[in-house]
């Protein structure tokens, strides 16, 4: 019986180290995610104030906490394209694209290629995205855009029109009018400004792009 008492103490001893380091380890956890959430703050408060600085280092401290943190990445890729420092964005926006590759993350580090005048990994970037999303007419614009630079004027010409069809608005209307004259395309410019004459924008409302969050252009 006695050696039974025994094996039935540190049986019970065992179940109540267990949950003591279940407790402890719930509210480390909770510990830890309360201080991922002010950082955060602190970091979109920054970035809101432009007090880079103090952005950058909350960004930093989230990724040391979580070094494969996308989100993180992706907004400090961000901050340093605000301040058009190029070579450190596109290191954040490439790792935060290999973590977890999303539309947002892509369309930035594509815009980021595009102000540095690298028009092939520009467009390399925005056909990945549209890959991911190809529902926004910005994503179309972005690539439309990159696609006149390379000179590919037929991928140029298709993304315009995917933009139009998507949101049919006074802005991609114009967008493509602009395309055909520029190339002396009068009669497709003719036919757009007709549409464009027509297009009516319902009063108290603005029939705009609705783009994704912008870095730089």
């Amino acid at each position: 019986m006695y050696e039974l008492a025994i094996v039935a103490f540190f049986g019970i001893l065992g179940i109540a180290s267990t949950k003591l380091h279940t407790e402890e380890f719930t509210a480390a956890s909770r510990k830890i995610g309360d201080r991922m959430g002010k950082l955060w703050d602190i970091a979109h408060q920054g970035m809101r104030e432009n007090r880079f600085l103090r952005a950058e280092k909350a960004l930093l401290t989230i990724l040391k906490i979580d070094e494969k943190n996308a989100a993180a990445y992706n907004r400090l890729g961000i901050l340093y394209a605000k301040q058009k420092e190029y070579r450190d964005a596109i290191d954040c926006f490439e790792i935060a694209s290999s973590i977890e590759a999303t539309p947002s993350s892509l369309h930035n580090l594509g815009l980021i290629y595009y102000e540095t005048e690298n028009y092939e990994k520009a467009g390399i970037a925005f056909e990945a995205a549209l890959k991911l999303e190809e529902s926004l007419a910005a994503r179309h614009v972005a690539y439309a855009k990159v696609n006149e630079k390379l000179g590919n004027e037929k991928l140029m010409f298709e993304a315009l029109k995917r933009a139009v069809e998507l949101e049919p608005n006074k802005e991609t209307y114009t967008l493509l009018l602009r395309a055909y004259e520029e190339r002396d395309m009068q009669d497709k410019a003719d036919e757009i400004a007709k549409k464009l004459k027509r297009l009516i924008v319902p009063a108290g409302r603005s029939r705009r792009i609705l783009r994704p969050r912008k870095v730089v252009i």
